[in-house]
């Protein structure tokens, strides 16, 4: 089996973690605000929705999807939270368009050519790259989800996928807030529940070790580095963790440290 078939199924898999809470929500909790503020549940599923339609064009017609893009572009940050009601969709409306959307992107990604680039709203990019990107997108918004509804997700060795793509966004960190770019690159080593381990980067003598969902945390901007198990050893991987941002867009705000 393919690497890009691996990250598909693993995408698969996400998506039933994520539907499983979704489920059994009432009407009112749609409308329950995330941690993500002012982002509610619907505002999380509409949008992960919004980006798989793009997304299954972009795979399919990167043509169209070109078209699109400059049509869209420049008032998509203002819009990024409302994609759902644009449509007059609300509740579990928005967990059927996400199903539907999601349902489309794992098929078109069967008929893609692994050695082709996708464009998207960055430069375009190798598949496995572009389904771990929709693999983390879930993770993170699920995880905002399930922070609301009192839960969390399972740490799965999945997150492997979202901190190889972490550790590969390194410079882009730094250049997306016009910031050099450190020559020196930083050790990363993680751990997952199940045993799995992993080393990026081992020579260097900077480092950040400890949980992958730590990591993965910190990277998409759901947990302030404080508040993690994670070891953190000089300037620039301290500068890194502070910075770090595994999604496209502009410089995101992060998560303030509890303490």
């Amino acid at each position: 089996m393919s690497e890009l078939n691996d990250i598909t199924n693993d995408l698969e898999a996400e998506t039933r973690e994520l539907v499983g809470l979704l489920q059994p929500l009432e009407p009112k909790d749609w409308e329950r605000v995330t941690p993500a503020e002012p982002w509610t549940i619907s505002d999380q599923i509409g949008h992960l929705a919004y980006f798989d339609e793009q997304a299954t064009l972009a795979a399919s017609d990167p043509a169209a999807f070109a078209d699109r893009l400059n049509e869209t572009l420049p008032t998509l940050v203002e819009d990024v939270g409302d994609f759902h009601r644009a449509r007059g969709l609300g509740g579990p409306a928005v967990l059927d368009w996400f199903r539907q959307a999601r349902d489309d992107l794992l098929s078109a990604a069967g008929d893609v050519d692994p050695d082709s680039r996708i464009p998207w709203y960055g430069p375009p990019m190798r598949p496995r790259s572009f389904m771990v990107a929709r693999l983390m997108e879930t993770w993170a918004h699920g995880t905002d989800v399930a922070q609301t509804l009192g839960t969390t997700l399972p740490a799965t060795d999945r997150l492997f996928w979202i901190a190889d793509l972490g550790v590969r966004t390194f410079s882009w960190s730094f250049a997306n807030r016009q910031l050099d770019v450190p020559a020196e690159r930083v050790r990363v080593a993680l751990s997952s529940p199940s045993g799995l381990s992993r080393v990026w980067n081992e020579e260097s003598e900077q480092s950040v070790s400890g949980p992958a969902e730590d990591f993965c945390l910190v990277v998409s901007q759901r947990r302030h580095v404080a508040d993690t198990e994670l070891a953190v050893n000089g300037t620039v991987a301290a500068r890194w963790m502070e910075i770090a941002q595994v999604f496209a867009g502009p410089p995101g705000t992060g998560r303030s440290p509890t303490s």
